[in-house]
């Protein structure tokens, strides 16, 4: 097999972004768009797995979810949020899997990957790196509409990882 190397940041500007607040349990996921200097999300959620299924099957599930998402919206872009893990190294190893099992179906459908700290997500959304889970959310309420329906913190930090993106995709160019 040959491989050869592409570009990790596309060419022309990021308008269509799958991003991705990556999680085994629960998987946040919103498409959000930039059309006519806007921004908007076509689509949220929170793909989610029961804890009675072995590792292996629900990052199977997962990543067959993430496959269907991307053949449905055709994004030009998919981000990923930096896992961010204080305590338990067990949980983080298995978000890391995930994150990398995005990374590869991003690269095996020739998206460019974008990779943000919550460090920058609260900085591109606040303006302030430290800002709560409130701030956060409140400012991802101002910048785009949500669907009417109660969302999972994990899909407000996917929301906001895409907004992310769109704000900062066009400085990544090469």
């Amino acid at each position: 097999m040959k491989f050869t190397q592409t570009p990790n940041s596309p060419t022309q500007a990021v308008t269509r972004v799958l991003a991705f607040d990556p999680g085994f349990e629960r998987l946040g996921v919103a498409l959000v768009v930039k059309e006519q200097g806007r921004e908007a999300v076509l689509f949220s959620d929170c793909l989610r797995t029961p804890a009675t299924l072995p590792f292996d099957e629900r990052l199977y599930q997962l990543g067959a979810q993430a496959e269907l998402l991307i053949e449905q919206w055709a994004p030009d872009a998919v981000a990923l949020e930096e896992i961010y893990f204080e305590n338990n190294a067990k949980t983080a190893m298995k978000v890391a899997e995930v994150r990398g099992m995005l990374a590869y179906i991003a690269r095996s459908y020739s998206l460019p990957l974008f990779h943000y700290t919550p460090l920058e997500v609260k900085v591109a959304i606040t303006g302030y790196g430290k800002s709560d889970k409130a701030a956060v959310t409140m400012m991802v309420n101002r910048l785009v509409t949500l669907p009417p329906r109660k969302c999972l913190d994990d899909e407000l930090d996917a929301v906001a990882v895409g907004l992310t993106c769109l704000a900062s995709a066009r400085t990544n160019l090469r």
